[in-house]
């Protein structure tokens, strides 16, 4: 039976969608349990599909899929999630600011008992390398508070780009999660809890390195209508 599924949400990645595939590739040709990999391209520039089909090159086990327009993290997770066939589900960002070889600490966490794993940024023993962009941290921090207080308290970083559910727990959350772009998060963690699975938070390296599509304004106000809406939507 295939074990991990791992999705690769990808947004204006062209010029680096390649060197993702490559790199996870190479990391998982080394483990020793069955993966495929999803790669849902979520708009942007032409060509990002190609250049990660290039990359992918004769492998059946990885698969770019492509949404007709831009639709939003939260879709294209699901969107692949949907398509997967694994015991255990994952998503990665396609900058690798966390890296992919994280992934032996989630499968430790799901060996010994853990349903959601999340990596956390807030976590003990973990750590940064290079410089966050400018008025992320105060935005992290609003945003956080604003979590905290509505929607998961006691959960550090609800928006690390690196998370991981089994294939039991994904089915019941996302069958009726419904945020398309970065509030996703929340309503994922905030249904995990609802339905009284067990969420582990792991401590990672995150890399920062630039790039990031994230308008931190109006991505910002976004995902604070997202936490109001996720308490109504799911009483």
């Amino acid at each position: 039976m295939m074990v991990l599924s791992l999705v690769i949400p990808a947004y204006n990645e062209g010029g680096r969608i390649g060197g993702t595939v490559t790199h996870v590739c190479k990391y998982l040709d080394q483990q020793k349990y069955d993966w495929e990999v999803i790669v849902v391209i979520d708009g942007g520039p032409k060509g990002a599909a190609d250049e990660a089909r290039a990359a992918a090159g004769a492998r059946s086990n990885v698969r770019v899929i492509e949404n007709d327009v831009n639709r939003g993290k939260g879709y294209s997770v699901r969107r692949g999630f949907r398509d997967a066939r694994g015991e255990r589900l994952v998503f990665i960002d396609a900058d690798l600011s966390l890296p992919v070889e994280g992934l032996e600490g989630m499968m430790a966490r799901f060996d010994a008992g853990a349903e959601v794993v999340i990596a956390s940024r807030t976590a003990p023993g973990s750590r940064a390398e290079g410089a966050a962009p400018a008025g992320r941290g105060l935005m992290s921090k609003i945003f956080n508070f604003a979590v905290q207080t509505i929607a998961v308290p006691g959960i550090g970083d609800t928006q690390c780009g690196f998370k991981g559910f089994t294939a039991r727990a994904a089915k019941a959350i996302f069958a009726v999660a419904e945020s398309d772009r970065f509030g996703f998060d929340v309503e994922a963690l905030y249904l995990a809890r609802k339905n009284g699975f067990r969420i582990d938070e792991l401590p990672v390296t995150v890399r920062y390195h630039g790039g990031s599509s994230v308008n931190r304004l109006s991505d910002g106000v976004r995902m604070f209508a997202d936490i109001l809406a996720i308490r109504t939507r799911h009483r």
